[in-house]
């Protein structure tokens, strides 16, 4: 069964950095830093790729990161411009398939099995995936593609940034047989060396062990090294999706080419998302604007706020400026639809984003 599965891992590269340098075009080129501040025991929380050259990487701390590149640029996180881009990220990966399992803002895996997309080929969905980000953010992302979710995790960092690595059922066993234990998922820099000190270098090395030996060397994990080692992992991707968003949206039976009836429209659908989030006793923390022009290309313009939406008149100034960030002007349109997302209750993404300010800032 597992190896009829198909499955993709999406990682963003050096995604902090990443959304710095397109908001912000002096930093690009530049060796950044996302993190604390190096004078006040400051951790890295990701740093660009010019940054890498110099050995810096994410949970260093920042003294140390400095001393290594005193030219850095050195950016406190701004984690609502990192949950924004994320937002958009992971409604891209929904129009693919419900089997969507976040890991944090950055990546997730997508079990697109059933899918009948480019004739159920996972890399030209993976493909797929990856352009449109980059057409709706600006941001590169890198992709693993195999037939379970370890190999496809381990895949998506092989070919960083802007990649995309296919492992396939027949290449599995022999590619974890060659896999130096360091990569493999779950084994931290104790358990690597602990490995080393048993002689085992590379999942070959694991494969000797028996189920009994692996258990014993290695407790509750034992197991999933013994699997893994054969290239076997059944672990199901496992979505934490529930109906997150609500909205409204208004097909035109002759196209609008005036901006001022777009924002009477607008207006309209405003106050039933608001109706509707009063009635469910909802409060979302994203607006999105759908816009659909007379050719039928599709786009969204989103913003997420530090307050919660709940009323008309904290939309309408956000619907202003999401509608001027879109052809209007210039282009007929056929449909307007507004969405609200990021609910009070989508305590996933604040936890993590709670841990990330605790740490970083």
């Amino acid at each position: 069964m597992s190896e009829q599965r198909k499955i993709i891992h999406i990682d963003m590269d050096a995604f902090f950095a990443a959304v710095e340098q397109r908001d912000f075009p002096e930093y690009r080129g530049k060796p950044l830093i996302v993190g604390g501040r190096p004078d006040k025991r400051g951790v890295v929380a990701t740093c660009s790729y010019e940054a890498r050259k110099f050995g810096i990487h994410s949970a260093m701390s920042s003294s140390r990161a400095y001393k290594l590149c005193p030219q850095a640029v050195v950016v406190s996180p701004r984690f609502e411009a990192y949950r924004e881009a994320s937002n958009i990220i992971r409604s891209i990966f929904l129009q693919y398939t419900d089997l969507v399992e976040p890991l944090s803002l950055d990546e997730a895996y997508l079990d697109v099995s059933e899918s009948t997309l480019f004739e159920g080929s996972a890399t030209l969905i993976a493909k797929d995936i990856k352009q449109k980000i980059f057409q709706q953010t600006n941001l590169t992302a890198s992709a693993g593609v195999s037939y379970n979710k370890f190999l496809a995790k381990v895949a998506s960092d092989m070919n960083k940034p802007d990649g995309i690595t296919v492992i396939r059922p027949e290449q599995g066993a022999q590619f974890v047989a060659e896999l130096p234990v360091g990569k493999f998922y779950g084994v931290g820099k104790a358990t690597e060396s602990k490995m080393h000190g048993l002689g085992i270098k590379t999942g070959a090395d694991i494969k000797k062990l028996s189920e009994q030996e692996c258990q014993q060397y290695f407790g509750k994990s034992g197991m999933y090294y013994y699997h893994i080692s054969r290239g076997v992992d059944n672990r199901e991707v496992v979505s934490h999706r529930e109906r997150k968003s609500l909205g409204s949206e208004t097909t035109f039976e002759k196209d609008l080419g005036n901006v001022d009836d777009m924002l009477k429209v607008l207006g309209v659908l405003a106050v039933e998302v608001t109706d509707s989030l009063k009635q469910k006793d909802l409060k979302g923390y994203t607006l999105t604007l759908k816009v659909k022009y007379d050719n039928f290309e599709q786009i969204t313009r989103s913003k997420t706020l530090s307050k919660a939406i709940s009323n008309v008149k904290n939309m309408l100034p956000i619907i202003v400026s999401l509608l001027s960030k879109t052809e209007v002007e210039t282009r007929k349109v056929r449909l307007l639809g507004l969405t609200v997302s990021s609910f009070s209750e989508d305590a996933e993404q604040g936890k993590w984003l709670m841990e990330q300010r605790e740490l970083f800032e």
